[in-house]
């Protein structure tokens, strides 16, 4: 038997004539509950959709908000699979889908690129409108309905409608990147969010250029690979900032330069790390963003510097703590950048052949990897500072 005739079985609940099959995916029910592991029912693929195998999913920091309530408001509604860090292979496409076909390997983009808006038509697709409209929804793009549901029936909605922990998922075709099938998925996982977001912070976002100082506050998935953004850039001396001593460690493997537990100690030592001059370039790349933090963060920045805030805010918060007088005087910017500023078709093919040259260091990223029952164990982990990423292997 094919394996479709394996995965999907018909179900009295359908219409006539439709399918369904059952696969197993992590679920957050309510706000600071565990996740918790179960079987649910999947619909096939519409017209514009894809059933994809996962193979990993990477375990970031972004799906904590959705545990924490940080970002109450902007996220789709209870109950939801999470996970938007994946990439499997597809094992069926549906009506109109006609660059992908069962047996291709995919990455997952955590926003989907619809190429005909006017961000992704001028080459911004990680502010795609249709991305950033049904993103809060968590339900599919080309019909607002789930395919995703519990065994009694109740519609689960999707972290960046994508919902990686799971062991099977439908997506819009329009979340997915098409990679070459000797590239290892485990490793390719971390681009649809982490890799490309630091990279692109530093490259992109913050214009990182040779000879130039670089700070890294929060030196975790996002922040250790702004730090190897700003090295492959050029960057003269790049600082890692975090209070986790093993993180500063691994910094240093990626391309710090030097290290620091807290910004206070960072600015007591601009005199080591800039000369006194202050940074070209400071990163945000915490856990959680921080509006005291962004302000003291302020003061690492030389005249005619950018800060770049990567890391998200809590939406409730509403104000920073910036002297304005300063962004006129002294000339500093600080900007936003979502994703990096990067782009999926051309960005995670390319970080990806960066690493097969050896020119990214994707390896050191995971530290630990764990199975799909594993995943409240990774995000304990990563809470207490003991990973730089942590990803979920399935079989």
């Amino acid at each position: 038997m094919g394996e479709r005739s394996l995965l999907w079985r018909h179900h009295n609940t359908m219409i006539p004539g439709g399918v369904d099959m059952r696969t197993r995916a992590a679920i957050l029910h309510e706000v600071h509950a565990p996740w918790s592991v179960e079987e649910i029912e999947l619909d096939p693929p519409k017209a514009g959709e894809v059933l994809v195998k996962l193979a990993a999913s990477g375990m970031c920091h972004s799906d904590e908000h959705l545990v924490t309530g940080d970002l109450a408001g902007a996220t789709p509604a209870l109950p939801i699979i999470g996970g938007h860090e994946g990439a499997g292979v597809v094992l069926e496409v549906g009506e109109g889908v006609t660059w992908l076909q069962p047996g291709d390997h995919v990455v997952f983009g955590f926003i989907p690129a619809c190429g005909r808006c006017g961000p992704c038509s001028e080459g911004h697709s990680n502010l795609c409108d249709v991305g950033g409209t049904e993103f809060p929804k968590g339900m599919q793009i080309t019909d607002g309905t789930a395919r995703h549901h519990t065994l009694d029936g109740r519609d689960l909605t999707l972290m960046c409608l994508l919902g990686t922990f799971a062991e099977h998922t439908v997506v819009n075709e329009a979340s997915c990147v098409k990679i070459e099938k000797d590239w290892p998925l485990d490793k390719a996982c971390l681009l649809g969010c982490g890799v490309v977001t630091g990279w692109g912070s530093a490259v992109y976002a913050a214009d990182v250029k040779p000879g130039e100082y670089v700070a890294v506050v929060g030196c975790g998935g996002i922040g250790a690979n702004a730090i190897q953004g700003a090295k492959l850039a050029g960057a003269r001396a790049i600082a890692a900032i975090d209070p986790v001593e093993f993180k500063r460690e691994k910094a240093m493997t990626f391309g710090a330069t030097h290290t620091y537990a807290s910004i206070e100690e960072a600015i007591e030592k601009l005199g080591e790390s800039t000369w006194g001059r202050g940074f070209d370039k400071v990163i945000m790349t915490m856990g959680v963003g921080n509006g005291d933090a962004l302000g003291q963060a302020f003061w690492l920045s030389a005249k005619r510097s950018r800060t770049v805030v990567t890391n998200i805010h809590p939406t409730g918060e509403q104000s920073i703590s910036i002297p304005g007088a300063f962004l006129t005087l002294f000339e500093k910017q600080i900007v936003g950048s979502l994703f990096g500023s990067g782009n999926i078709r051309t960005d995670i093919p390319r970080l990806m052949e960066l690493y097969t040259q050896g020119q990214l260091n994707l390896d050191d990223l995971v530290t630990r990897t764990y199975t799909l029952d594993q995943v409240n164990e990774g995000y304990d982990a990563m809470r207490n500072g003991e990973n730089i990423r942590g990803v979920i292997i399935y079989d």
